[in-house]
């Protein structure tokens, strides 16, 4: 006869520990009868993950000097993570390893101040404009960014002479054409000294310049008389264009919602804008206490991070009326540049004391390797916080920061100047008769005019 014999087999990885200094493995059951007590543990849990959060916040990475003048302009390498490219007030181009915080390369390129710098899409060449009226590029392969090239003779940069004032550069994502601001926006190919076209709305300076990422033949312009005009290249015609209460500094459109862009205005806030309709803001971003100047997404688009003249960067969701972090440091001045990394971890800012700062764009993360135990504990406590992030004890400890009592103080004065504009207006209302004083909401009260 045969006879059935029952084992018990279990998988020796279950429970054999990986090192001698690891824990042994236990075996729980997960039913739910068994647990009881489970949410209260799981706040305890997401308690402690909060105020460790707190503990760990710690964004600055390092700094990074050498710049004689302040730093107005910045550009991150679109293929190599550890490059950062910055122009100086002096006319002075550098470009950095961030990994190593080193300067790889530095040049006088310019005889007065860098307005603008960017990299083309393949990172091989690198384009400035200046107040001097030039347009410079270089080839990047010979500046220390790769090693094949490493002794080899640095080529001397190729000078274009600009036929008025540039202000700002930006590349064509997929062709070789880049365009310039100033006095007119106009498009350039590598191989000309002139330009192919020339695209103009109005008389006044433009700033600021940028390209859509996903439909390239749009770019959109921001200018000193309040507006922010969209281009089409392939016609000779603007699109459209919009007229703000205060004039808008920087602009940078979403990578991954490629249709919605936010800019950066000068009355301290930064309004996001989708660019099929341009009648009202999509989402007002609040926070900063001084002009706003520069703007930069996070390649998630989840995220972007700005700058401002109150000496503090601000870290916003896409979606949000209220930054999530406020990154500030005792010496550092007014921000005038910003930069998100390639890999979505740190944050780069160039200020007017003649530093480069390294953030980390999650400030609690840690830096540098993590063992599989360590990530699952991370997205462990993650997705506590994420669940009880609206209980009132959870909600206070996530949301305190140490903010400098200038920042506090200019804080509250908005606020008392916000409520006493409500207020009049509010009583203007009640006094007249229905109608005389529309009511406007907060997306389209900035909003002047729009031209098509």
């Amino acid at each position: 006869a045969i006879m059935k014999v029952k084992v018990i087999s279990r998988d020796a990885e279950q429970y054999t520990r990986k090192s001698s200094k690891d824990i042994h493995p236990m075996q729980t059951n997960v039913a739910p009868h068994l647990h009881p007590l489970e949410a209260q543990r799981e706040y305890r849990r997401a308690l402690n993950a909060v105020k460790l959060e707190r503990i760990f916040a710690k964004p600055f990475v390092g700094a990074m000097d050498g710049h004689r003048d302040g730093v107005y302009t910045m550009a991150a390498h679109p293929q190599k993570l550890n490059c950062l490219m910055s122009g100086s007030a002096d006319g002075e181009l550098r470009i950095w390893n961030l990994a190593s915080k080193k300067c790889l390369y530095s040049t006088q390129l310019h005889e007065r101040r860098i307005n603008s710098v960017c990299f083309s899409p393949k990172g091989d060449l690198a384009f400035s404009v200046s107040d001097d009226q030039t347009i410079k590029f270089l080839k990047t392969r010979r500046l220390g960014l790769y090693s094949q090239y490493d002794g080899e003779e640095v080529e001397e940069p190729t000078t274009i002479i600009g036929t008025t004032y540039l202000k700002g550069v930006h590349h064509h994502y997929s062709q070789d054409m880049f365009a310039t601001c100033g006095g007119e926006v106009e498009l350039w190919s590598h191989v000309r000294a002139e330009p192919l076209r020339k695209l103009t709305w109005g008389f006044d300076t433009i700033s600021c310049i940028k390209f859509n990422p996903v439909q390239t033949n749009i770019l959109a312009t921001c200018a000193i008389d309040r507006s922010i005009a969209l281009y089409d290249v392939r016609s000779q015609s603007p699109m459209r264009r919009v007229v703000l209460e205060t004039r808008s500094n920087s602009l940078s459109w979403n990578p991954m919602e490629a249709f919605n862009f936010t800019v950066a205005n000068d009355d301290g806030r930064l309004y996001t804008y989708d660019m099929r309709k341009l009648s009202r803001a999509m989402m007002v971003h609040k926070g900063h206490t001084n002009a706003v100047m520069d703007v930069a997404y996070a390649p998630t688009g989840r995220e972007f991070v700005s700058g401002s003249y109150d000496c503090t960067l601000r870290i916003f969701g896409y979606n949000q009326g209220h930054s999530r972090e406020i990154y500030h440091t005792k010496r550092m001045q007014k921000v005038f540049a910003v930069e998100w990394s390639g890999d979505n971890r740190y944050i780069m800012s160039g200020s007017d004391e003649m530093n480069i700062r390294l953030w980390k764009s999650t400030a609690w993360e840690k830096v540098g390797a993590k063992a599989a135990r360590q990530k699952a504990a991370d997205l462990y406590n993650e997705r506590l916080k994420a669940r009880f992030q609206h209980h009132p004890e959870i909600k206070r400890i996530a949301r305190h920061r140490h903010i400098p009592s200038r920042i506090r103080f200019a804080t509250k004065k908005h606020q008392i100047m916000e409520s006493a504009q409500k207020r009049k207006e509010d009583n203007l209302r009640r006094h007249s008769r229905a109608g005389a004083v529309p009511f406007k909401n907060e997306r389209s009260k900035h909003h002047v005019r729009e031209d098509k």
